[in-house]
């Protein structure tokens, strides 16, 4: 039996990408997987592929930026399966533009999906593994927490203050385990939403060369899967040719 059979696993941002496939490697691997996002219909899909794979998923739709949510997230999560082992803050969105485009809604969005979502989700896990004495925090960062390129300054910045928050949540807490993955080029829906059109194309030829979700999906499994003296604090994954 390995380390993650029988375990829960919260997912947010599990409705493509790097959340989906982790949802399944888990799944497959014998973890309960609680599925979270904003687009039901494609967690229902998901949860359901699962099912009828022999797995065990559920889902409920989640905007991380709500505090409340995210509360009844994890209270779902617990509900449902009967404890929480791990929460997978995978949620994220990245318009990247130039800081003289001054997209300020944009940097907001980011700032409250990329960090607000990540506090929220600590804020509703963190009583319930310290009651239990045990649980696990995995936080999507990004390369951009380690590299800053232009058009990314307010996204790296949110990426950096995920890194900063889980180690600093790592230092305060003696039973439960935080991890930062951060991931490379990766081929997901990321970047979808920019609207200035060179940062469009920038992202289109940075992604040439890039990993699939399923790369970032075997990286939480290896922090998931250590025993539980052992704390697996960042991963930093990126196609072996790239240079960022």
């Amino acid at each position: 039996m390995s380390d993650i059979e029988n375990k829960v696993v919260a997912i947010t941002g599990a409705s493509s990408g790097i959340g989906e496939a982790t949802a399944r490697l888990l799944a497959e691997k014998g973890a309960s997987v609680f599925l979270g996002a904003r687009r039901t219909e494609r967690l229902e899909a998901l949860a359901n592929e699962i099912n009828a794979k022999g797995g065990k998923a559920a889902f409920a739709k989640l905007n991380v930026t709500d505090a409340q949510n995210m509360q009844e997230f994890v209270d779902d999560a617990i509900a449902q399966f009967g404890k929480l082992d791990v929460l997978f803050s995978n949620a994220g969105v990245m318009p990247l533009s130039m800081l003289s485009s001054r997209k300020t809604d944009e940097w907001n969005r980011m700032i409250d999906v990329n960090i607000r979502g990540v506090l929220n989700g600590i804020n509703a896990a963190l009583p319930v593994f310290e009651k239990q004495g045990s649980g696990h925090f995995i936080n999507t960062a990004s390369i951009g927490a380690h590299v800053v390129v232009p058009t990314g300054a307010v996204y790296c910045a949110t990426k950096y203050a995920v890194w900063a928050i889980s180690e600093g949540l790592r230092q305060e807490s003696q039973t439960t385990r935080v991890t930062t993955i951060c991931p490379g080029v990766v081929e997901t829906e990321l970047g979808n939403d920019i609207t200035e059109e060179t940062s469009k194309n920038a992202l289109k030829e940075f992604r040439k060369t890039s990993l699939s979700p399923d790369a970032i999906a075997r990286g939480v499994a290896y922090a998931i899967e250590q025993p539980k003296d052992v704390d697996i604090n960042e991963v930093i994954i990126r196609p072996t040719v790239s240079v960022f």
